[in-house]
Parts: structure tokens; sequence; C-alpha cells
């Protein structure tokens, strides 16, 4: 199964200004579309080009570090152009969302100064992730093209704390750019979609 280029849910200035037009052009056309090409030709050469992306990702985890690194960004960006929306963000969190998010993170205060934290203090490049794990919602973050796959979990929120995905905008402010994020950036319907499917 090639990986593919998934085309923007949104045009190139609809998460402005949040995120600029010039940031999504360099981001999606460049930086994922080489994750893409990276991905597809590293894939046939270790024999992997017929599986999922993420079964390329559990798979290549500590053995082929080349492709594990392209199919790990290219399964965090298919995923990070649906987190966010135009209009996105805030505490209004569909009912079951809110629910886990109550019992399992200490609710929707604590959940956004966590998941912050955890971005700003990813040294260099990497993610911060809500997942679930063992059936209960955890907060974590990991280097570069890591995700939660590998460690047992399944992701249902991310954010890219690569340079390239804020420097446009807010330059070195990773924290703002969090907070823009959070509280004007997350499509809630497709974290929702998500953890109704682990």
């Amino acid at each position: 199964m090639a990986f593919e280029l998934p085309a923007l849910p949104y045009d190139y200035e609809a998460l402005q200004p949040y995120m600029s037009k010039e940031t999504l052009e360099y981001h999606h056309d460049k930086h994922h579309k080489a994750y893409v090409d990276n991905g597809n030709k590293l894939a046939a050469e270790a024999g992997l080009g017929d599986l999922s992306v993420e079964e390329v990702v559990k798979q290549s985890f500590g053995k082929n570090p080349g492709l594990f690194n392209n199919a790990g960004q290219h399964y965090n960006h298919i995923h990070f152009w649906k987190w966010m929306k135009k209009g996105g963000g805030g505490n209004k969190l569909p009912g079951a969302l809110q629910k886990a998010f109550d019992s399992d993170l200490g609710g929707y205060d604590k959940f956004k100064a966590d998941f912050i934290a955890a971005g700003t203090t990813q040294f260099g490049s990497g993610w911060a992730w809500v997942s679930v794990k063992d059936g209960k919602l955890a907060i974590s973050k990991t280097p570069n093209g890591e995700n939660p796959l590998v460690h047992g979990a399944t992701p249902i929120l991310g954010v890219d704390v690569w340079e390239h995905s804020y420097y446009i905008d807010y330059r070195n402010a990773r924290p703002k750019y969090l907070e823009a994020f959070v509280d004007s950036l997350i499509n809630w319907d497709h974290v929702l979609e998500l953890y109704e499917k682990v």
C-alpha cells in the first residue's frame, strides 16, 4: 500500500492567523511530501511496500531508522492536518471525550496545561500526544518521528513541535504556538472519531 500525500482538508488560508498559508505550504507541500517520497522508496527497498503505514511504522521501529523516521512522520502528519480546523480548539468537547478527559486527565484545564508542558519540554524535534493506553487516556511526548503506536498506545491527538511547524509564525515561541493550537485549532470531532475507534 504505497504512501500518498493527502490533500489538506481546508484551504491554505483557513487556519490564519494561528497558522499561516506559508507555513502550510512549506509543511504540507515540502516536508510531508518528502516523508511520503522517501518512505515509499525505503519501504519498497525493505520489502514492506504492500503494508499499511501503521504496520510499516511498527515493523521498522528499532530496526530500520531511515524507514521508521519517514513512515512515522507520514503517519503523524496524515492525522495532524485533520487534528486542526478553522474555528477549532477551545473547551467545548463532545460529551464522550469530556467524560474521558475529566476522569483520566483531570479535566480540560489540567489537560491543556499538561499537553502544552509536554510539547514545550520535548527537547529538539518531536511531538506531544494524547493517547489511549490500557483503556485510559494519557499525555506523552516523543522525539523526532516517533509516536505512541510503538509504545502500545493509540494516539487520538498530537501536535507537531518540529520547528518547521511554527517557526515562520511564532519564531522560537513554542509555548505560544501550542497555546494557539489548543485554544483555536484542535478539531475535536476528529479526536472523538479516533477515540471511538479504539
